[in-house]
């Protein structure tokens, strides 16, 4: 086995691009291959050991390679499961084995800059039904829209897919899903950058963009969502006030929705949330412009919800899940956040362990995979008890973590 150690940080500031005229850090890390500072590490062949400050020795295993820029995954309750790749195919692993061929019946994706296929969740009836659920960017005019489409897996093709919602004006940003304990599926749709201008989106309740969605499983918006029936508000709506969220998960015990968002610089969050809630951006922000400059002279104003968890500075947070195995028993309960890069800077990714009490505040927090120098996409809880993880690069791979024998 091979042991991993040591971690430096660059000194130097990560680069922006430009999409749609809004600075976004950059979807990749091109940038990083002319700046000096930490250099790429490759994932070696073999389980690689790591320590935890709270559970002792863990393994991790490389499944699967050659994903390029892995985004969502979700598990097949027949073994194996599905992972999306952001420049628009559907892939299966099963088997321990990335199967050769993508699925088939994905629809057309626009995959410029930070645009792509993006999440993927199974139907709560899956087994009966085989209903799959994407989210992406629909080509559209020049800029293209996020998008929520459903299939009918068979035969390792998607058949009668549709489009269930298309985000209304049109927006390109993050998006997850998941199904709730309710039954109804919960769509993110970021794309509020710029707080002078794309942000103030996130506070239109005529808007998609810059919320969080409470679907029907056909895409329709339930009659009990906290807009329904009100004029110039968009019945689907069920928060408001978001920037770009990445992670998107279910308390277990609770069934809490907790959803964590980008900030432009430092002001990551993790909030709660709650029917009708108005989480602040641009409004209030601890973040501040790439520029520098503060977004708010204020974080917080009455009417508006505080964080349940904040970064300073930013950690790029992506997938979100909560851990409830018997693999990792002192983890249960812990809240799990993957890291694209911490305070803007190249290969700094990492998997982020947050200790919570039992009112859901926290009260640590420990670093895993730093080592890696890898950018973490998504994380999650298999039925086997493990957590997995995907790495977002050219040769984006799937991770397995275990107990170290």
């Amino acid at each position: 086995m091979q042991s991993v150690r040591g971690l430096a940080f660059a000194t130097l500031a990560a680069g922006a691009l430009l999409v749609a005229g809004i600075p976004v850090l950059m979807a990749q890390d091109e940038d990083d291959e002319r700046r000096p500072g930490v250099p790429p590490r490759p994932l070696p062949d073999g389980p690689m050991l790591f320590d935890s400050a709270e559970y002792g020795r863990i393994q991790v295993v490389v499944v699967a390679r050659g994903l390029e820029h892995p985004w969502g995954m979700a598990f097949l309750p027949e073994g194996g499961l599905l992972v999306t790749e952001r420049v628009g195919r559907l892939r299966l692993v099963a088997g321990g084995r990335l199967h050769p061929a993508p699925v088939g019946g994905v629809p057309p994706v626009q995959t410029r800059g930070i645009r792509g296929l993006m999440d993927v969740a199974l139907h709560p009836d899956f087994a009966e039904n085989r209903l799959v659920y994407l989210t992406y960017t629909k080509p559209y005019e020049d800029e293209g829209t996020v998008a929520l489409a459903r299939g009918r897996l068979d035969d390792h093709v998607l058949h009668d897919v549709d489009d269930l919602l298309i985000v209304d004006p049109p927006g390109v940003g993050g998006s997850r899903i998941a199904f709730g304990p309710d039954g109804m599926l919960y769509m993110t749709v970021g794309g509020a950058f710029q707080a002078s201008s794309s942000g103030l989106r996130a506070q239109d309740p005529n808007d998609h963009v810059g919320k969080v969605l409470r679907l029907r499983d056909d895409g329709s918006a339930p009659a009990d969502n906290p807009f329904a029936g009100l004029p110039d508000h968009k019945p689907e709506i069920y928060s408001l006030g978001h920037r770009n969220q990445q992670g998107l998960t279910f308390h277990p015990d609770t069934g809490e929705l907790w959803a964590s968002e980008h900030a432009p610089q430092g002001g990551d969050e993790v909030n709660v949330i709650k029917a009708g809630g108005n989480y602040g951006w641009p409004t209030v922000s601890y973040s501040r412009e790439y520029s520098g400059d503060r977004i708010s002279q204020s974080p917080w104003r009455d009417g508006m919800e505080l964080p349940a968890i904040l970064w300073v500075p930013s950690i790029g947070p992506s997938g979100l899940t909560f851990y409830d195995g018997d693999r990792f028993p002192d983890w249960r309960g812990n809240l799990f956040a993957g890291s694209l890069r911490f305070g803007s800077m190249p290969r700094t990714g990492h998997l982020e362990r947050i200790v919570l009490n039992e009112q859901g505040e926290e009260l640590r927090r420990e670093w895993l995979l730093m080592e890696l120098r890898q950018r973490i996409r998504d994380v999650r809880q298999a039925p086997d008890g493990f957590l997995y993880v995907l790495t977002d690069a050219d040769d984006g791979a799937l991770l397995r973590i275990e107990p170290a024998e």
